[in-house]
């Protein structure tokens, strides 16, 4: 599974179980829906910001100029 893919995962366990602590709490559904949507939007935005790959490294300049033929 990409790193995606696990991010995604453990972040949807997490909203569940922050939901179902809500539901303990008598706290009303409409409210526990909200915010279980925002929650994995949010996971959806950090899962893609951590694990976009990054731009390569440009090599170091300065260095003496390639050979010319």
């Amino acid at each position: 599974m990409s790193a995606f893919g696990t991010y995604l995962v453990g972040f949807v366990i997490f909203v569940i179980g922050l939901a179902f602590i809500a539901h303990l709490l008598d706290v009303p559904t409409m409210w526990i829906g909200a915010g279980v949507i925002v929650m994995i939007g949010i996971g959806i935005i950090s899962a893609t910001s951590r694990t976009k790959p990054r731009d390569p490294q440009q090599p170091p300049s300065g260095g003496p100029p390639p050979p010319r033929y």
